[in-house]
């Protein structure tokens, strides 16, 4: 991104969501504690985002913060004895719905860049004893771990985070396995985002300003060597979206979407 140094919006990014795992409130996405609703719980806003009632309650509390965009473990479809990978981990709900369906001899690897969200998503794992999965600090372009090491990578509403998506999908690609996949809900333009929008820091760091254009993100998963590349929108996101920023016409940009592409095995 140009309109903002890639090195301040990390520092904001990482600002923001140290703030948010501090705080006993569910947050959202968002400039503001907004969720799907002035209102909304992090359960609700999370059922809202397509997870089921009892994804909400079977992990531990503080893990669900309600900062996704969507759902997706719902296009994962994983396996037992999976190695699992979570960009930008958070309170670590989505690793530990994931580890429910790997099993016990699978495995998931959340990463964040944000030390208090490693802390509380450690302190989660304990308290649910879930022994298959693990908290790694680290910055999603540049991962922690080893080339070939996943079959399956999942992010809620984090890769519009980064100033530097083409380095996030090109390190993505290095660690999955041959026939390895993606599973993503993200934040993505649907229309040119205004160059005012685009230097906001606060709508930036609310998930909504670095979003990139659907056809840009296309080319950066070809370019990285992704096949099978898939990417639906959801419109009827914008209705959450328009919250996480009322007034601001945001809605009219962007919107929430499943992104899938696949490594190919030779």
């Amino acid at each position: 991104m140009d309109s903002l140094k890639h090195d301040e919006i990390r520092q904001a990014v990482r600002q923001r969501y140290s703030e948010v795992a501090q705080s006993n409130a569910a947050c959202g996405c968002g400039p503001s504690c907004c969720g799907t609703g002035a209102n909304a719980s992090a359960a609700d806003a999370s059922v809202t985002l397509g997870y089921s009632q009892t994804d909400v309650v079977m992990v531990p509390d503080g893990a669900n913060m309600g900062l996704g965009c969507g759902n997706p473990q719902a296009i994962a479809a994983l396996k037992r004895g999976e190695t699992v990978l979570d960009l930008g981990s958070g309170g670590g709900f989505d690793c530990f719905l994931a580890a429910r369906q790997i099993g016990d001899h699978g495995h998931v690897i959340g990463v964040d860049m944000t030390p208090v969200m490693i802390s509380k998503a450690r302190e989660n794992a304990v308290t649910g004893g879930y022994h298959n999965v693990e908290f790694r600090l680290g910055e999603i372009e540049n991962l922690p771990l080893a080339d070939l090491s996943v079959d399956v990578i999942i992010s809620n509403c984090v890769i519009n985070l980064s100033p530097d998506k083409e380095r996030v999908f090109k390190e993505a690609f290095r660690v999955l396995k041959p026939g390895g996949r993606l599973a993503i809900s993200d934040v993505v333009a649907t229309a040119v985002i205004p160059e005012a929008v685009r230097r906001d820091i606060t709508l930036y760091t609310g998930c909504m300003a670095g979003a990139s254009l659907i056809d840009e993100i296309e080319t950066m998963l070809a370019a990285a060597g992704f096949v099978d590349i898939r990417l639906q929108p959801k419109d009827e996101s914008r209705s959450f979206i328009r919250d996480w920023a009322p007034g601001s016409k945001i809605e009219d940009y962007v919107v929430s979407a499943t992104i899938e592409a696949v490594k190919p095995r030779s």
